[in-house]
């Protein structure tokens, strides 16, 4: 929201192309990154100045950099000031704890960037900088990693303020997205638009260039498959292997701009979605057939049925159907493949947890016998 008196907002998706406003947490011009932690959702804010963007220089110069917990309706509770800085550009729950990324640029008093932690009301703890401004978090085989711009690239946090770097990736001046695919990080850069798997402390495999993009600003896994949100077109890319990565299409049209970009990705309800700018508008892609459980598995044992049905897809969790597929018809999709079935590993990552009691049936499951399985 980028014009005088204007403040970001966040809002929530009802569903076709309708979205309902929860509010702005606060005044500056841009919410920046959300978070879930404990049940709640969080909101961090930001001053985005355009610039970057090679947009007009927003004339709203209220600072970001604090953090807002939801309560419903448009109600938010400040969760208190970070530092000294203005931008708020990542909120991930690791070992229970919520930790927020910082990102000053263009516009900001200074080009600042370090990691913190909430540690209840309104107090941010200083945990350390891994060496340049920062791009994304990523959870990975119970640690935490950054992406870093600069001489830094990827780094992983060892406690305290200590940060491990964990090398230079080539040919890259920012490390910008990541996501765990096939039980590896994958990371998205600028400015060749290359992606590349980490391989281990110095050692990063290139997975190949998005088309001829320069950044890849989003990355996620939806229905076995990788996708890459793109600068300076704003394309959606999806991996192939090693035939390279396809072209799915360009989802931000705006005329007579420099930039164009796939800012965010996330999967719900079935779906990709992929956010954009300057256009604001949110896309969806819907590849093949697939039902998600669109929250987080309670702790302690749950009991979950998969149902692939003769035209449509079900999920249960503890008896309860918790998602269903539109009807499609069947013979649009072959299954039929010589791959090895995998249990606890799939192109996500490795399964965390212990699993018992696991059957697998020859027809479809109804409705009662799915609940009468969970007792």
């Amino acid at each position: 929201e980028p014009q005088e008196g204007q403040a970001g907002h966040v809002y929530r998706y009802a569903g076709e192309k309708k979205w309902i406003d929860c509010g702005s947490p606060d005044r500056c011009n841009a919410v920046s990154a959300l978070g879930e932690h404990d049940g709640k959702l969080y909101a961090g804010g930001s001053f985005y100045s355009g610039r970057g963007s090679a947009q007009p220089v927003s004339p709203n110069k209220h600072p970001g950099g604090r953090v807002f917990r939801y309560e419903g309706n448009k109600r938010w509770v400040d969760c208190g000031k970070i530092g000294d800085v203005y931008t708020v550009t990542g909120l991930v729950t690791y070992a229970g704890r919520l930790y927020a990324t910082t990102c000053d640029s263009y516009g900001c008093p200074t080009r600042t960037a370090a990691c913190y932690r909430y540690d209840g009301d309104k107090k941010w703890t200083f945990v350390g900088d891994p060496g340049g401004r920062l791009g994304a978090f990523v959870v990975h085989n119970g640690a935490l990693h950054a992406t870093v711009f600069g001489k830094q690239g990827f780094a992983r946090y060892e406690g305290g303020e200590k940060w491990t770097p964990l090398g230079v990736l080539p040919n890259t001046g920012q490390t910008y997205s990541a996501a765990v695919y096939q039980g590896q990080i994958c990371l998205g850069t600028w400015p060749t638009g290359t992606v590349f798997r980490f391989d281990g402390a110095n050692r990063f495999t290139s997975m190949g260039r998005l088309g001829e993009e320069q950044e890849v600003m989003a990355m996620a896994v939806y229905n076995g498959k990788l996708y890459g949100g793109t600068l300076p077109l704003g394309e959606v890319y999806r991996y192939d292997g090693a035939a390279g990565w396809t072209n799915t299409g360009q989802l931000d049209t705006t005329p007579d701009v420099r930039y164009r970009r796939v800012w965010s990705m996330a999967v719900y309800d079935g779906k990709l979605f992929a956010g954009t700018l300057p256009s604001g508008r949110v896309h969806a892609l819907q590849a093949g057939q697939a039902v998600s459980h669109n929250k987080k598995l309670l702790a302690g044992w749950r009991h979950l049925v998969a149902v692939r049905d003769v035209d449509h897809l079900r999920l249960y969790v503890d008896g309860e159907l918790v998602a269903r597929s539109t009807n499609f018809d069947p013979a649009a999709f072959d299954l039929s493949n010589g791959q090895p079935l995998k249990i606890g590993f799939g192109t996500h990552d490795y399964f965390k947890g212990r699993m018992r009691d696991l059957k697998i049936y020859r027809g479809a499951l109804s409705a009662a016998e799915a609940s009468e399985a969970a007792r």
